[in-house]
């Protein structure tokens, strides 16, 4: 039932193929050269932009939104097998629309903003004219925990005082960026879980400081990139605040759940194609006297990516059909576990085919050195395996209490 795809979405699904095969992957080296030649690293080279005219001209757009007045009122499920096809390179998600930490963000709005929030920030973002960012981590907890967060959200008249640090806010260096939605305490005397709020932080806030790009593995991951920002008494209007005070953990979780599954989808892209360059580069290379195709422990690398490929798309799109089906909530386990599974899969195929490509793998000339570093980076994004692994066996347990 996973597979049994609407004449709607087959034909979505035809027209993004023919699009990733026409204008993505011809792209790719053509898209580096460009940002090269820029002056400004965070700034967002033309082309980019240009095949985004061309994406909404198809008819490509917005694809993540469930809802049909934003979007095309796709479901999870039939959102997750289009999401996998544009994972399969990493910038191609933006060039839709359809790129975290956006996707995520204009989520939020749409279930949580009110209408004055939505002219100004959601609009926008849906029309893809400017970026967000989201801020929870911070350098000095362990935000694995969110309710270690220390950020301060103080209510002062009729407006909000944020004083607090963050980090690994992706997409923050970004030129375009316009929109911060932050995550920090309003109550601390209240209970656990009602202590947190998020609350819209424009960017060009006085007593917002940059204090530094992140590096991942040593790359800026410019133009988008990453920041460590403080925020130091930074005032905003008491209407940004989302939904109202307290409420910072329900929006997380429902902002989170269509975010992993996204994320998973992209990941399983991504071995896909580490799948596809590994096939083709040992059945081209040769050593001692044999075809690399022909070793056995290269032919068990193929096959075993084979099975845990299709294992984990099976298991993602399982959770996406929960997640139409029965809810977010019911389907918390299933979540947690492909969030655990995809990018372990991702990390180990990847890493076969880097091995088949020889020192050529980790170089510029392939795209599978970028890739292993964004599977290892989500690992910890939405929550590290480890807290992942705690919730699947708490409710494992539960059953037999």
């Amino acid at each position: 039932m996973y597979f049994d795809l609407s004449p709607r979405v087959q034909d979505l699904r035809a027209k993004l193929l023919a699009f990733m095969d026409a204008h993505i992957y011809p792209n790719e080296k053509a898209l580096k050269t460009a940002h090269d030649q820029l002056a400004d690293r965070w700034e967002t080279p033309q082309l980019l932009e240009d095949l985004k005219v061309k994406a909404r001209a198809a008819g490509l757009w917005n694809l993540f939104l469930p809802e049909s007045a934003y979007g095309p009122g796709l479901t999870n499920l039939e959102y997750a097998h289009l999401c996998e096809i544009m994972g399969r390179v990493y910038w191609a998600p933006e060039v839709f629309n359809c790129n975290a930490p956006d996707t995520g963000n204009m989520e939020t709005l749409v279930r949580y903003a009110s209408a004055e929030q939505k002219q100004q920030w959601l609009a926008p973002l849906l029309d893809g004219k400017i970026r967000s960012a989201f801020a929870m981590t911070e350098p000095q907890v362990a935000s694995s925990d969110a309710t270690n967060i220390q950020c301060e959200i103080r209510r002062d008249g009729d407006d909000y005082v944020i004083n607090g640090r963050k980090w690994w806010i992706t997409g923050a260096p970004d030129k375009r960026c316009k929109i911060f939605i932050l995550m920090g305490k309003t109550d601390p005397s209240a209970p656990k879980h009602s202590q947190q709020s998020m609350i819209l932080v424009p960017r060009d806030t006085p007593g917002v400081r940059f204090v530094r790009e992140m590096t991942v593995f040593g790359a800026d991951d410019a133009p988008h990139g990453h920041a460590e920002l403080e925020f130091v008494d930074v005032r905003v209007p008491a209407s940004n605040i989302l939904l109202g005070e307290g409420r910072g953990f329900e929006i997380a979780q429902g902002r989170l759940g269509p975010g992993r599954i996204h994320h998973c989808m992209r990941l399983v892209g991504q071995a896909e194609r580490a799948l596809e360059y590994m096939c083709k580069r040992v059945q081209s290379r040769e050593a001692f006297g044999r075809k690399l195709a022909d070793f056995g422990t290269i032919r068990a690398d193929i096959a075993n990516s084979r099975i845990e490929i299709d294992q984990a798309r099976l298991l993602t799109l399982r959770a996406a059909y929960m997640m139409d089906t029965v809810g977010n909530k019911v389907a918390k386990s299933e979540i947690a576990m492909i969030k655990v599974v995809a990018p372990n899969l991702a990390l180990t195929v990847i890493d076969r085919a880097i091995q088949a490509h020889g020192a050529a793998g980790i170089s510029q000339d392939f795209p599978l050195a970028r890739m292993y570093a964004d599977a290892r980076t989500l690992r910890f994004a939405d929550g590290p395996d480890e807290v992942h692994r705690e919730s699947i066996a708490r409710a494992e347990l539960g059953k037999y209490k």
